[in-house]
């Protein structure tokens, strides 16, 4: 037994036709290693943009978070819509459903929660939380929308994807 049966069902292919085990992205169906990463991106995103949600619901509660909005000069009602986007756009990535355009509509919320950070300085764990988390949720989600759907995505779509 070589080496090389143990690669992934459809990688074993490329491999011993002499193709680079990276550059087999789909052999007969089958998902490369960088198919698996970003599945691990995607959900890992998608469980992180869910949890962002609950703990609106949950913690800060809607109204709680309506408040907040509010203080920082934001229409309050603008909470909700935000919270939606959150929670669908968070199960959407964990069942792989549009994953790279789910991804690329979070990046605004992200990006508008670290300009509402920026003051409190770069770590997310100071008074008021910085902004080097929200920042680094929007790359993900940017590298998300570069590198693909990953697999076990249920529904794909080319629009507003990179050209390959």
């Amino acid at each position: 037994m070589n080496q090389s049966t143990h690669l992934p069902i459809g990688i074993h292919e490329a491999a011993s036709a002499g193709k680079s085990r990276t550059s087999a992205t789909h052999v007969r169906g089958a998902a490369s290693f960088n198919d698996y990463g970003a599945t691990l991106l995607r959900v890992s995103l998608g469980v992180m943009w869910t949890a962002h949600a609950l703990l609106k619901l949950l913690v800060f509660t809607l109204p709680g978070t309506v408040q907040f909005f509010a203080s920082i000069g934001f229409p309050g009602l603008l909470a909700y819509p935000v919270f939606a986007a959150e929670l669908i756009g968070g199960v959407a990535l964990i069942l792989g459903i549009y994953a790279r355009q789910v991804s690329l509509a979070l990046v605004p919320i992200m990006a508008v929660a670290a300009w509402v950070h920026l003051p409190n300085g770069w770590v997310h764990t100071s008074a008021g939380g910085g902004w080097e988390y929200p920042v680094f949720l929007a790359v993900a989600s940017i590298a998300l929308w570069l590198m693909g759907d990953g697999a076990y995505a249920l529904y794909r779509s080319k629009r507003l994807a990179p050209a390959a």
